[in-house]
This record gives C-alpha cells, sequence and structure tokens, in this order.
C-alpha cells in the first residue's frame, strides 16, 4: 500500500514509525516549515521532520497546499492509496481529497463524534472524562466530521494530565491506524456515518482558558488544570498580580469542616502550612504549590510565610 503521511507533532510519530515497521510504503513525508523555537528562537524542525530524516524517507514542507501546483503536481505523480493525516495543521483541500482511492485517513484523539477539533485530549481531561479513544476516520471538508473507520477506547487515570496521556494515545492511535489500513486492504471496514446530534467540540486552546473561575467546583478546577497541561495552565491574581497554580488537591471533607470557606469562592484560608481556597458548590481546594509573578514555584508554607497571607483574603 503506497502512503503520503501529513504530520507534524510528535503525536503523529508514532504513527509513522508503525507504518514503516508494518511494511507500508510511504513515497512522500508532509510537515510544517521548520520554526523558530525556544529563548533562542532557533528554526527547529517538527518531531515529525526529525522522525523521518531518522528514518530516511523522502520530505517536503510546503508553507501552504490549498493552490500549490507544485506540491499537487507532486502528490498526483506518487498516486498514492491512501494520504495519511495525523496532527498535520492544515486544512485538506478538497483536491487532495479525491486524490487516493482509499481516501485521507485520519487518527483522532477522541472517540468521535465527541471532542471533534484541535484539542481533543486536554477538553477530555478537562471535562472530566474517565475514558477516551482514538479513531480513525475517512476526512471529508467538514471538521472532524468525516465517517469513521474503527475506534479503540483508553481509560484516564485519576491523575492524568493532557502531557501523561498524549504518549498512550498516540501508541494506541498508531496501532489502530495499522489495523485499519490493513482492514480496507482486505474490504473488511464499513465506514459509520457519524451521530452530528451527539457532536461536541474541543476547540483550540487560548491563554484566558486557564483563567480559575472559583464559582466552578473543585473537581472541575482540577480537571481543567489537569487537561491544560503543559499550556495554558491554572492562573488566577493574588494582590492584584498573576499567580500560577501549578498543584492543588481536591478536600475531601464535610461542609462543617470546611468551616467560612464553604460559601465563599475564591476565599482563602491558612490552616498552619495548608492553604484552602474555598470553590462552587461549598466545595474546597488545597493549593500545593504556587508561582507567583516573576518568580520560581513554591510550596503553600512557603507562600503562606513569604506573603503572610491573612485569612479571608480573596484570589482572582
Amino acid at each position: 500500500m503506497k502512503l503520503v503521511f501529513c504530520g507534524t507533532p510528535q503525536f503523529a510519530v508514532p504513527s509513522l514509525e508503525r507504518l514503516i515497521s508494518g511494511g507500508f510504503e510511504v513515497s512522500l513525508v508532509v510537515t510544517q516549515p521548520d520554526r523558530p523555537q525556544g529563548r533562542g528562537m532557533e528554526m527547529t524542525a517538527s518531531p515529525v521532520k526529525q522522525a523521518a530524516s531518522r528514518l530516511g524517507l523522502p520530505i517536503t514542507q510546503p508553507e501552504k497546499i490549498k493552490k500549490n501546483e507544485e506540491f499537487q503536481a507532486q502528490l498526483k505523480a506518487i498516486l498514492p492509496d491512501a494520504i495519511i493525516v495525523v496532527g498535520y495543521g492544515r486544512i485538506v483541500p478538497p483536491w487532495m481529497l479525491q486524490l487516493p482511492p482509499h481516501g485521507n485517513i485520519n487518527v483522532h484523539a477522541s472517540l468521535l463524534p465527541k471532542y471533534r477539533g484541535a484539542a481533543p485530549i486536554q477538553w477530555a481531561i478537562a471535562g472530566g472524562e474517565t475514558v477516551t479513544g482514538v479513531t480513525t476516520m475517512r476526512i471529508d471538508e467538514g471538521l472532524d466530521t468525516g465517517d469513521i473507520l474503527q475506534q479503540r477506547e483508553t481509560e484516564i487515570l485519576p491523575e492524568d494530565t493532557s502531557i501523561t496521556l498524549s504518549p498512550r494515545l498516540a501508541e494506541s492511535g498508531a496501532d489502530l491506524l495499522v489495523e485499519t489500513l490493513h482492514g480496507l486492504q482486505q474490504g473488511k471496514i464499513t465506514p459509520i456515518p457519524q451521530d452530528h446530534a451527539r457532536s461536541s467540540l474541543a476547540p483550540i486552546l487560548k491563554k484566558e482558558d486557564g483563567q480559575i473561575d472559583f464559582n466552578r467546583t473543585a473537581a472541575e478546577i482540577w480537571n481543567r488544570l489537569r487537561g491544560f497541561q503543559p499550556w495554558p495552565g491554572a492562573y488566577t491574581q493574588f494582590r492584584s498580580k498573576s499567580l500560577k497554580v501549578v498543584g492543588v488537591r481536591v478536600v475531601e471533607a464535610s461542609p462543617t469542616e470546611l468551616g467560612e470557606i464553604r460559601p465563599l469562592p475564591a476565599h482563602l484560608r491558612v490552616d498552619g502550612a495548608r492553604l484552602l481556597v474555598g470553590c462552587g458548590g461549598g466545595t474546597a481546594l488545597e493549593l500545593l504549590q504556587l508561582q507567583p509573578e516573576g518568580r520560581k514555584a513554591v510550596s503553600a508554607r512557603e507562600f503562606i510565610n513569604g506573603h503572610r497571607v491573612v485569612e479571608g483574603e480573596r484570589l482572582g
């Protein structure tokens, strides 16, 4: 089976590697152009380009693909059986969708139609899901609306963040991709249209998504903190300055034990070396690690002592 592989992030690397080890012919790897990164803003190749170079595969990095005649001619000359798209970062144009007989096949990190969009892993955790998964689907002109080919579930562990869950989903997606391609070759897969009425969106994250709303319950805030790692994280304000919340714990206590913070979202309670904050629904979080604006992260004890926190002060 002759393939063209389109991908950019680390999430796509296991899929590319599994195709090669599985004996598929990857005639071309398409990835985003090198971008400046880090403090030195050095030009850096995408993880997929680095993997393709290591595997000795031909690579192209078009800046645009919609009306790129040179790129279009390059793909038409290859005549791939399928085009694989995993986190490429470009909208696939109609001419590309129509080119291969098996279509453009995407590995998506959710159980579609749930969490369509650019950040399905982050929003699944933020939404408090305990199960997610991967889907192989045939891309159409909509946003993750194409027919489902196969799906595989993955448990979201209580301690998972998007950083820990993403590699597991990438490996699962790579296995499912190979299984899907074999199934298509053998004519054993029947595409299933998505139930659009059950869809939900997972839009690209914005900085403001990390702003903590203490009217949410403690569990909701905890889930969002886990989901929005490493960016935008979770942050609030303390004494008119930004305060990054690095580590928290949902307080398991009765309303009477929570005392005065119970009806007061965003108000602080100092309990020795512990720092509690009231949240919605009469719940509370223990703040374990905090990073004041322009400083390194510190423990709750260090924060209390360094800022002389007064009980009843408010976050946000």
